[in-house]
């Protein structure tokens, strides 16, 4: 999906509509088994959304409280609005549905369309091709989106272990 090339991070960046619930919730999985998984000094994922109603807020209180009950904290999480510059310096653009996708890539430039995928397309198991929107439902909602995205992540880093770390190409000098 992303280029085959030595580098030193994979940039991994998730988008969702307000940046308040479901791609906060990826990033703070994602970044939790980043870093339980050893690979912190190779990745690097954010977040943002593709409207700015709620740009320099906090991941919406439901979701933290979901991510909480699993052991990962969101309260560090600001908005921030998708920007042209983001293609350029992520590696994956990771959307949560149909409308995501749809906004990203009319933002995106042609030639780095490849880099745009729907997050589930890494749980294709599940068989789910979106992430559901739980803002306007009840607690249920927000702990289906964990577990979407627990499994969604859990394919995202056995890709980025097989294309990036076996054989190296992160730092492939330190993997040596």
């Amino acid at each position: 999906m992303a280029p085959d090339k030595p580098m030193d991070k994979v940039r991994v960046l998730f988008v969702c509509m307000g940046n308040i619930c479901r791609s906060p919730s990826a990033e703070a999985v994602f970044h939790n088994m980043v870093e339980t998984g050893g690979l912190k000094p190779f990745v690097e994922v954010a977040s943002a959304g593709t409207h700015d109603y709620h740009v320099g807020n906090p991941a919406d209180q439901r979701s933290h409280q979901a991510a909480l009950g699993r052991g990962v904290d969101m309260s560090s999480h600001r908005a921030q609005h998708l920007k042209k510059e983001h293609f350029d310096y992520y590696d994956y653009i990771l959307v949560m549905d149909d409308a995501n996708y749809s906004h990203t890539i009319r933002l995106c430039p042609s030639h780095l369309q490849e880099k745009v995928h729907y997050f589930m397309d890494f749980a294709p198991q599940l068989q789910v091709k979106e992430v559901p929107d739980p803002y306007f439902g009840g607690p249920d909602g927000f702990e289906h989106v964990l577990d979407l995205v627990e499994a969604a992540s859990a394919g995202l880093m056995s890709e980025i272990r097989s294309r990036y770390v076996d054989p190296p190409r992160l730092h492939p000098e330190i993997n040596a």
